[in-house]
């Protein structure tokens, strides 16, 4: 720390969520501290290994890591829980200005963690996100139908968050952690970075992001093991979670688009009766269900179709109307609940 008199540095925790690395953890733990180390005029940094349950030898070497450098922590879990709740140990085990979560296999490289904090530092945020996704980012070396299943998910819930942030499922953030500790998160699996947008959101906490550069051809030539985000398993969990960033669009778009099938179906079975109506003669009740038969008889599936779906489109809609009512009760009771948690 600087003498007394001088401006305090911010005190900086780097957390690294490590799930059976053994064959990398030590060489890049070490590039990592080499990086900060040139922080030190600006920061003061420390190292947070959060073991998840590791099972290769990944314990004993971040041990030994501890115990060697005074700048590295080691905290481990009995059993592996998933990122959600590493990120979780992480802000109960750090007590520093800011948090920065970065991946352990160096797919985004060591510069970004200056330029997060810096960014953070300066701008008063409460996150900033290294955004591959964003104008100005860039990836390299992942395959094209992770690449698509990636940019698909992050589409769909930039569309349904508030913040419109290009990369919400990424992992490399730099966090304000007296403001996220204050925040209550449940999710388990890579569902958690979705859910820690939502709630940031739900408390008015800005977010911004960072032109970021996701290079697995690096990787790759380096040997170590390319990223364990399992895309294609967690489409399902990240469009889930943009249902719950606005639950009632997917309803209420869902009812429009099938009420204009209800529309376009009744409207030609309606066609068909004015039709047979004209040729009917007789007094107007006779008439009008003589056409409806003749109607019926010559497309029964406008009547069937149209009628099923006029009924769904409603019954989507009420359900879209019913949601927007529920998540601003959600909304109001985490800010009240948050609120008092933090007092």
């Amino acid at each position: 720390m600087t003498t007394e008199g001088m401006k305090r540095r911010p005190t900086v925790t780097i957390a690294l969520p490590v799930y059976n690395e053994a064959t990398i953890i030590e060489a890049n733990v070490g590039a990592i501290r080499a990086y900060a180390a040139g922080l030190a005029d600006r920061y003061d940094i420390e190292i947070l290994i959060v073991d998840d349950g590791s099972t290769d030898g990944t314990r004993e070497i971040a041990d030994r890591l501890a115990a060697d450098q005074p700048d590295v922590r080691a905290v481990h879990h009995p059993v592996n829980f998933n990122i959600g709740e590493a990120f979780r140990y992480a802000v109960r085990n750090s007590t520093a200005d800011y948090i920065v979560t970065y991946d352990i296999d160096l797919s985004y490289s060591v510069d970004h963690i200056g330029r997060m904090l810096d960014a953070i530092s300066s701008s008063g945020a409460k996150i900033v996100v290294a955004s591959p996704y964003m104008k100005g980012g860039k990836v390299t070396g992942v395959p094209w139908h992770r690449l698509m299943l990636s940019k698909g998910a992050n589409r769909l819930l930039s569309w349904t968050s508030k913040s419109s942030v290009h990369t919400v499922t990424g992992l490399v953030r730099t966090y304000d952690r007296r403001f996220i500790s204050g925040l209550d998160f449940k999710s388990m699996d890579n569902e958690i970075n979705a859910e820690i947008i939502y709630k940031t959101e739900l408390m008015r906490g800005r977010i911004i992001e960072i032109p970021a550069h996701l290079e697995w051809t690096r990787v790759a030539v380096e040997g170590q093991p390319r990223s364990k985000m399992r895309i294609s398993r967690s489409t399902a969990g990240f469009a889930f979670s943009g249902f719950l960033f606005r639950p009632f669009m997917f309803f209420i778009l869902t009812g429009i688009l099938v009420m204009l099938l209800a529309v376009y179906t009744l409207g030609n079975a309606g066609y068909h009766v004015v039709n047979a109506y004209i040729h009917e003669s007789g007094a107007f009740d006779p008439r009008v269900s003589a056409a409806v038969k003749a109607a019926f008889e010559k497309s029964p599936h406008s009547f069937v179709v149209g009628g099923f779906a006029l009924l769904t489109s409603i019954q989507l809609i009420s359900l879209g109307v019913l949601s927007a009512q529920s998540k601003r009760y959600f909304e109001e009771l985490f800010h009240l609940g948050t609120t008092i948690n933090r007092k």
